[in-house]
């Protein structure tokens, strides 16, 4: 199917079910306007796509994907296919059709997390858990994956399925993995990169690959793409680690402090352990079993250890050799956009 034809059939489509016009896309309160820019047009289509895909004619399932798509977001991943697509070669109605399955993966990803955290808040809303409890929330996360393959179907690429189901499985692997180590602070770094680079680098990395793939790239040049992809995803992650301890609500727009709350273990506090006094690790792993405890008592022991400063290097070493690999591919807008987005995942606070 040519794009003109699928812009047009995606348009009619989306009228029909009464949304008129393109939805807004978050990202562009968060300083990704520009880094957008070459691949507008197209993340315009991929949002349209997804109003069309997260719409039911029952009310209730229709308020429930409602809300799965007003979490919105950055759109990280549909534009990093589209990005890494448009570096290397043309962007066809199978890319959209992948891209927009993505994000509802990464959505439903993120449906589960709130549950499995007792979140209640996720960029600013009420979460599915919060508003219609757990039961109904699993629902919706297992509506959005299973729905996800669905609209990947659309592109009508084997290959691009295969991924995207293994992708699922490594996304999935590391959400356990996590779960198995609830409470264990022992762990070291390199079990912790693992650990984070299934659970979040893993849909990065993959976005990233299918870009190129779809593309035509050949299989060297699309390892080179995923490994870009699962940089900037650790780096991700990391931040975001960082952010759940010293981040303001108001600005990262989801509950803090859950990782602390549901005994996850995140480099900071891996590293702190690792680098603190051995006469203060009891007391600071009585900090941490503590249900009562807040962030801020654990402030003083990662200030003396700098593990806020080292997980926060730790992401840039990660980003920097993303932007390496971006700044060596050929002069396009898609080409800086990449390495602008990078160098966005290292400077942002939300």
């Amino acid at each position: 199917m040519d794009k003109e034809r699928f812009v047009s059939q995606t348009a009619s489509r989306t009228d029909d079910n009464g949304v008129t016009g393109v939805p807004q896309l978050s990202s562009t309160a968060n300083g990704l306007e520009s880094v957008y820019e070459p691949i507008r047009a197209e993340m315009s289509l991929v949002e349209s796509l997804l109003r069309k895909e997260l719409s039911n004619e029952v009310p209730f399932v229709d308020e429930l994907l409602k809300h799965s798509w007003l979490l919105g977001g950055k759109r990280i991943r549909p534009a990093f296919l589209l990005l890494c697509g448009s570096s290397c070669g043309t962007i066809s109605p199978p890319h959209l059709q992948v891209a927009a399955a993505l994000e509802m993966i990464h959505t439903a990803t993120l449906i589960h997390d709130d549950i499995l955290d007792e979140a209640l808040t996720r960029r600013h809303r009420a979460t599915a858990n919060s508003t219609w409890g757990n039961k109904i929330s699993v629902l919706l996360g297992d509506y959005l994956f299973t729905h996800s393959f669905h609209v990947a179907s659309l592109s009508e690429s084997c290959e691009a399925l295969r991924m995207l189901a293994v992708a699922s499985n490594r996304v999935c692997e590391g959400e356990m993995r996590q779960n198995a180590w609830q409470g264990n602070f022992d762990l070291t770094e390199s079990e912790y990169l693992l650990m984070i680079t299934e659970k979040t680098a893993e849909l990065c990395g993959v976005s990233c690959r299918l870009g190129a793939y779809l593309s035509g790239a050949p299989e060297e040049q699309c390892e080179n793409y995923e490994s870009y992809g699962r940089r900037l995803g650790v780096a991700f992650q990391v931040i975001d680690d960082v952010l759940d301890l010293v981040g303001k609500p108001n600005q990262v727009g989801k509950t803090l402090g859950t990782d602390l709350v549901n005994q996850k273990p995140t480099l900071p506090v891996i590293h702190c352990l690792q680098n603190m006094e051995p006469s203060l690790q009891k007391e600071f792993k009585a900090i941490l079993a503590d249900p009562s405890s807040t962030c801020e008592t654990l402030m003083p022991f990662l200030a003396e250890t700098d593990s806020i400063h080292y997980a926060r290097s730790v992401a840039e070493r990660q980003a920097q050799e993303a932007i390496d690999f971006a700044k060596s591919l050929p002069s396009s807008p898609a080409a800086t956009s990449l390495r602008d987005l990078a160098e966005f995942v290292l400077r942002r606070t939300h």
